[in-house]
């Protein structure tokens, strides 16, 4: 799959502020700072699609990208899990997301994102347990590559499949938007989904 042309189409706090439905959508979540704007940015090909901040948890909306004229729809949902946010507003992006997964019947599958370095975390593993009850679980990539050895990685990544409880049959791909490494495969996985 190549991508040769990607735009931002909506931002949305609500339902009523969703593109109407029509192509599949591939979201994308993860924590706040696991890289998911540096991977979007590279996966479309654009430097500056998704905006890359030195400040974790800027994504607070769900932003739609309309890929090679509405082929299909990239979704970035917002990061969660940063600590300097306060509580009443990372439990309305939690509602934000779960209305998300909910409503939308184009919605494929979301792509989870976690840091390769560090066991998932108890927010990682309820999203994950979130996307398996909606029925979107089983597609993870796990970020910052380039940080770890390759010996680290094969024990990283069984130890996210054990911490998920993610079966034999879900994708766990270890990628570096440094190197530009693993986003080749997520493409194919995601040109199977479509």
């Amino acid at each position: 799959m190549k991508i040769v042309r990607s735009d931002l189409l909506a931002i949305a706090v609500k339902e009523a502020q969703y593109p109407p439905e029509a192509p599949p959508e591939i979201a994308f979540a993860g924590r706040s700072n696991v890289g998911k704007s540096s991977l979007l940015n590279l996966l479309t090909g654009r430097k500056k699609l998704a905006r890359v901040s030195g400040t974790p948890g800027k994504t607070r909306t769900i932003n739609f990208y309309s890929i090679n004229d509405d082929a299909f729809r990239i979704v970035d949902l917002p990061g969660y899990g940063y600590a300097k946010v306060s509580k009443s507003i990372s439990a309305d992006w939690g509602g934000m997301i779960e209305k998300y997964l909910k409503s939308r019947h184009t919605l494929k599958k979301v792509v989870l994102l976690v840091d390769i370095r560090h066991a998932p975390s108890t927010q990682d593993v309820q999203m994950y347990e979130w996307l398996k009850h909606y029925g979107y679980a089983g597609l993870i990539v796990a970020t910052k590559a380039d940080k770890v050895s390759r010996n680290e990685t094969q024990k990283n990544i069984a130890a996210i499949r054990r911490t998920l409880g993610a079966g034999e049959g879900d994708s766990i791909i270890p990628v570096s938007t440094l190197k530009k490494t693993g986003v080749d495969t997520l493409a194919t996985e995601i040109e199977k989904l479509l």
